[in-house]
């Protein structure tokens, strides 16, 4: 799992019929504090996460597990929305 906060959406009217139905959203990988690092990428969003959320992702065959995406051609996907994240005993994000 990665944590991710996501910048952006996408809208693709042509893609495979197993992603039809399927919000994409734009994600930059965090470290633990928030602070973004990584080049951005696209998920599959299977909770309704929105921009500004940080978010929990599973890559390769684990983004393939979820009830919505099972044998899809996923590479990501966005499986929790983060409410908080502590890191050594201090709150260093807090979903607002």
């Amino acid at each position: 799992m990665l944590i991710a906060k996501v910048i952006g959406t996408t809208v693709s009217t042509i893609k495979d019929e197993k992603l039809h139905g399927r919000k994409l959203l734009i994600l930059r990988q965090t470290d633990e504090r928030g602070q973004p690092l990584g080049k951005p990428y696209v998920a599959v969003d299977t909770v309704d996460a929105g921009v500004g959320d940080l978010v929990l992702t599973a890559h390769g065959s684990s983004g393939r597990q979820t009830f919505l995406t099972k044998d899809a051609p996923v590479d990501a996907v966005i499986m929790a929305v983060i409410d908080h994240l502590e890191v050594d005993g201090e709150v260093v994000y807090r979903k607002s």
